[in-house]
């Protein structure tokens, strides 16, 4: 299986490598449009800035290409969030696969940490991306911004109020959460995606 794993300007790409190699899976790291296109499955992952980060893909063309795959796609942290409408992060407008926006976390009076930094459960189950996993397991978030939940929302979870830890629309998959660093959980959510 060909799998490929979208090369931006975005940290924590080689977690996300390490994880696949753990199941067997040896993937390539580009920006070319020719080999996204021919890969199987196609990962988007990454730890980034909003703005700069979109920057980059229009700058590379990277915009065109992930909007006009075919193939599984899976969006991770940053992925995910780069996926929706617009982003309040640096108020840019995004890919817009997702008809979402996405938001800054406001504390409330209990004064919540942000960036949400930690474990958390996951509810609200949808879709063979969560194949043999059961509500309320917990899996690892490192975010200031989330997608509210909507249309597109296959998991949810809770901090300062509930948001989508994942969405789904026909070939796009995308988890605000990292399921690289998220232990036996987050390495059956990738198998789930690899067998797709």
């Amino acid at each position: 299986m060909d799998v490929a794993i979208v090369k931006y300007n975005a940290g924590n790409i080689f977690s996300v490598v390490h994880a696949l190699n753990r199941l067997g899976v040896d993937p390539i790291i580009t920006d070319d449009a020719e080999q996204l296109a021919k890969a199987d499955k196609i990962l988007f992952p990454g730890q980034g800035h909003a703005l700069t980060t979109m920057q980059y893909i229009r700058e590379h063309r990277l915009d065109e290409i992930i909007c006009q795959l075919k193939q599984p796609v899976l969006g991770i942290c940053v992925g995910q969030q780069l996926m929706c409408k617009h982003s309040e992060e640096g108020d840019v407008d995004c890919l817009g696969i997702f008809d979402v926006d996405v938001k800054r976390f406001t504390p409330s009076v209990n004064k919540e940490k942000v960036p949400h930094m930690g474990w958390n459960s996951l509810t609200a189950l949808k879709s063979d991306l969560y194949k043999n996993i059961s509500e309320q397991q917990f899996v690892y978030f490192v975010h200031s911004f989330y997608v509210p939940v909507c249309d597109w929302t296959i998991a949810q979870s809770d901090y300062i109020l509930p948001f989508s830890a994942s969405l789904h629309k026909d070939n796009f998959y995308a988890t605000q959460f990292h399921p690289e660093k998220s232990g036996s959980v987050g390495e059956q959510l990738l198998k789930n995606f690899l067998d797709l």
